[in-house]
């Protein structure tokens, strides 16, 4: 896989960047908190949006703005993709916007920030988590797979190699086969409930028990069938009974029928002649309540200013009314509305004049604090000057040191000097330990030779001798003692001198460190000194500018409360106005008032005639009414005789008797025939439970059938998914082995490269992922044992030997994500900067099509095919970015010093 372009819109520092990345080594550098890292942040997020993200999706989008773009183009296995993510901040919350589509005409489109990230997962066969681990090393983050217990170090390379899958069908199958197991148990368990239930239900003899109950039913039902006949014949006498007492009731109910309404026709007679005497009572009180609304409508013509209560008069008067108010109305708007111009002008100038002597106040503060800081900016700048003198003695007694100094060196020769003497020494010391070797060597041949001369023996051959022995080779040896005792002295002594030497250089690197450290605060200080006596001045000139301002302030604020006060007199002069045009107002409301009375006193004595009129018609009515009634009472009372006469007391009689002796009876057979009922009911419910009984014996039996069956399928599939179990445990286990075997080989390969030829032999590493790094002498270390440098070096070859085994794949290459490196030397020294240059240059001889790189070092970008800048803008704080032809970089000119961890 290949980053081809990265374009940013409004994405953290960027307002607005562009780059085209190409194959081989590309470094990007630029000064600290320029925006370096953003760019493969921004790769990253593009990928995989907010799970590539420490913080939300609002700390991507630049400050001050709402909407940022990131869109990706790369490579991936010869298909060419397109990742387009639109971030929007609104109403509190982001929208996400993603789309992925192939650039070479496939059909490969995904929209939505979930489907892309599925199928980029899918793509590159690792999610986020799995990226950073194998092809990304974040800043910070150089340690992290070294700091990794061995159990988290095995999850994250089994995931990477596609492991966890395994362990996911392992752990798949085991949930499985314990599903199985507790399905199982539960269908034994089940079984021997069902053998209980069949054997507790075949102790009941059921079929026996059906043949009695069907035996009894059949005798209680032949004596229902009885009792029911003899009711039917009970049934048809009280039906015949009931027929005759029916008759006579029908007659007599007519007879009681009839006087009722007779009754009912006296009453109605009554009540109507009550009706016209209260219709006469209400017509004189009508005729009374006219004579006094007349009386008060007398009284009213004077305040309505009416001469007679007509319905001309009264139109006529209204419209005179409301062309009064309409006048009124009119000129009391026009007053109101100057009236409360007025106050609001005078209200307006009053508050503008207080805003004026407000603002002149402030005014003159403003003066006084500019003038106080104008005060302090020379008071600072008095500060600075002394301290630059002070400054200046002590770089005049520094160049004295030098002028004092044994050494003839300068200033910018010392560190040179320096370095040639400690190389002198480490050659002196060098020498030192060969003349202490050869020395020790030497004594010892002297001491044994010696021993056996005191023995009487050869100190060349060691056989004894008589006589003299021979001395001859003993003496040389003693000489060369001499001798060697002499040079170490000297030696020594010539690594004493130049300690002392080293020591004065050393103060006086110290020395010139510095008088470089006084020259640049000097410098600085001279500039802020010029900045402070500039600023002291105007704002100096500021105050008084202030002040000027401050007084013409006070003099608008007097004219403004002057005219206000005018305002304020012609407000009031409005309202008085307006208060008699309201008097005004009021008379016509009165007089309106007492026409409106007089008008409603009118309505009501036509309502009152109206009244009289319609009970007058009512009484003639009711008089009618009544005449009707009388005849029709004569008819009724004729009628009453003639079914007086048709009544039969002594059929009724002999009636009655016959229905109370059947319906005694019926009363009897019923509670006979309930009882049978209910035994007949008891019986078919037995009935109906022996045979319920019989069919759950026959659904038991049958359950029991396909039960076993099942429980024999069940353990035949328990067997089956622990097998399976086991085969992927197995398998993960075979080739967790097979990967142990290949990392531990491009490790070695990869880390032969770095300390090959140095103090470490080879790495071992474990079927569970535990490191071991062993010294040239065998001795074995924890990685943690190592130094910074080294652990951080140590821990890139682990992060490229991953790399390198996802790449190579164990049965062939697969495609993988460029090699991301997000400042790599922060715990490196320039010893091991060079091992990492190195490293880097044999991974692209391994195949790696594209390294990206966030570094400031020289070496690191002396290394580089392509070569990214990328400066911010103080003023506007926006990155941007441009390329530079590696090459022609001199990495001598580039200012390393400036350039720090992004």
């Amino acid at each position: 896989m290949n980053f081809d372009r990265v374009r940013l819109a409004n994405f953290k520092p960027y307002g607005d960047a562009d780059l085209r990345l190409t194959e081989g080594v590309t470094v990007i550098h630029g000064l600290n908190g320029s925006g370096k890292s953003s760019l493969l942040e921004a790769c990253f997020f593009a990928l995989y949006g907010s799970k590539a993200l420490d913080g939300t999706l609002e700390d991507v989008i630049t400050n001050g703005e709402e909407e940022t773009e990131v869109d990706l183009w790369f490579t991936h296995d010869g298909v060419s993709y397109h990742v387009e993510r639109r971030l929007k901040a609104y109403d509190g919350r982001i929208d996400h916007q993603c789309t992925l589509e192939a650039t070479d005409g496939s059909d490969a489109t995904r929209d939505g920030a979930r489907a892309v990230r599925d199928f980029v997962t899918e793509l590159l066969r690792m999610d986020a988590e799995a990226f950073v681990n194998c092809a990304y090393v974040r800043q910070g983050e150089v340690n992290k797979l070294i700091n990794a217990t061995p159990r988290e170090r095995q999850d994250t390379i089994d995931d990477l190699l596609q492991l966890g899958k395994l362990e996911e069908y392992r752990e798949r199958a085991g949930d499985a086969r314990l599903g199985v197991e507790d399905v199982l148990e539960n269908r034994r368990g089940r079984l021997d409930q069902l053998d209980d239930q069949i054997a507790e239900k075949e102790e009941k003899e059921l079929h026996d028990r059906l043949n009695g109950l069907e035996s009894d039913l059949s005798e209680v039902t032949d004596e229902i069938g009885r009792y029911e006949t003899q009711r039917e014949q009970a049934k048809e006498t009280r039906q015949a009974a009931a027929e005759t007492l029916s008759t006579h009731a029908e007659k007599r109910e007519k007879l009681e029928s009839v006087e009722a309404e007779i009754d009912g026709i006296e009453e109605t007679i009554r009540t109507t002649e009550r009706e016209r005497d209260e219709h006469r009572d209400a017509i004189r009180e009508a005729r009374e309540r006219i004579a006094e609304i007349e009386a008060a409508i007398d009284d009213r013509l004077d305040d309505a200013g009416l001469d007679a209560a007509s319905e001309e008069a009264i139109a006529q008067r209204r419209e005179e009314l409301d062309d009064r108010e309409s006048e009124v109305r009119e000129e009391l708007d026009d007053e109101r509305v100057s009236a409360e111009a007025f106050r609001n002008q005078a209200t307006n100038l009053a508050g503008k004049a207080d805003d004026r002597a407000e603002r002149a106040a402030e005014v003159d503060s403003e003066a006084d604090s500019l003038a106080d800081e104008a005060e302090a900016a020379a008071d600072e700048a008095d500060e600075r000057e002394s301290s630059i003198e002070e400054l200046r003695e002590e770089a005049e007694t520094l160049r004295e040191r030098f002028a004092a100094a044994d050494a003839d060196v300068d200033r910018d020769g010392v560190a040179d000097e320096r370095e040639a003497l400690r190389e002198r020494r480490g050659e002196v010391r060098e020498r030192i330990a060969e003349l202490s070797a050869e020395l020790k060597n030497a004594r010892e041949r002297v001491e044994e030779a010696e021993e056996l001369l005191a023995a009487g023996k050869c100190p060349e051959c060691g056989q004894p001798v008589e006589d003299s022995p021979h001395a001859s080779g003993i003496d040389e040896d003693r000489e060369r003692v001499t001798e060697l005792e002499a040079e170490l002295e000297d030696a020594r002594e010539r690594e004493s001198d130049l300690d002392d030497r080293i020591a004065e250089l050393d103060g006086l690197a110290s020395a010139a460190d510095r008088l470089d450290e006084i020259d640049e605060t000097v410098d600085t200080l001279e500039e802020r000194v010029e900045e402070k006596r500039a600023e002291a001045e105007r704002k100096r000139e500021a105050a008084a500018e202030k002040r000027d301002r401050a007084e013409e302030l006070r003099d608008e604020a007097e004219e403004t409360r002057e005219v206000a006060a005018r305002k304020r007199e012609e407000a009031e002069e409005a309202a008085e106005r307006v208060t008699e045009l309201e008097d005004a107002l009021a008379a016509v409301d009165d007089a309106r008032e007492a026409v409106a009375a007089i008008e409603e006193r009118l309505s009501a004595v036509a309502d009152a005639e109206d009244e009289i009129e319609r009970r007058r018609e009512k009484r003639e009515n009711l008089s009618e009414m009544n005449d009707e009634r009388r005849d029709r009472l004569a008819d009724k009372r004729e009628r009453r005789g003639e079914l007086a006469d048709a009544v039969d007391e002594e059929a009724v009689e002999e009636a009655r008797g016959k229905k109370e002796r059947a319906e005694e009876y019926l009363e009897k057979v019923e509670g006979e025939l309930d009882s049978l009922a209910e035994r007949r009911t008891e019986l078919e419910n037995a009935i109906g439970g022996v045979k319920g009984e019989i069919r759950e014996l026959e659904n038991l039996r049958d359950e029991r059938e396909e039960l076993a069956d099942t429980v024999a399928a069940l353990e035949d599939l328990h067997e089956e998914t622990s097998e399976l179990e086991a085969m992927y445990g197995d398998l993960r286990a075979e080739l967790r082995q097979r990967n142990v075997a290949e990392l531990e080989r491009t490790l070695n390969e990869t880390f032969d490269l770095v300390y090959g030829n140095d103090a470490y032999s080879h790495i071992e590493l474990d079927g569970e992922y535990v490191l071991t790094v062993y010294q040239k002498d065998g001795e074995p270390l924890d990685p943690e044992q190592l130094s910074g440098g080294e652990r951080a070096l140590f821990n890139l070859s682990l992060r490229c030997a991953i790399y390198r085994l996802l790449s190579e794949g164990i049965e062939g290459a697969a495609p993988t994500p460029p090699l991301i490196l997000d400042e790599p030397t922060v715990f490196l020294d320039s010893g091991h900067v060079s091992r990492l240059v190195r490293l880097v240059e044999e991974m692209r001889g391994f195949g790696v099509r594209q390294i990206l790189i966030v570094s400031h070092d020289d070496e690191l970008v002396g290394a580089a095919d392509e070569l990214v800048t990328v400066e911010k803008d103080p003023r506007t704080n926006r990155s941007t970015v441009h390329r530079e032809d590696a090459a022609a970089l001199d990495a001598d000119e580039l200012d390393i010093g400036e350039l720090a961890d992004d």
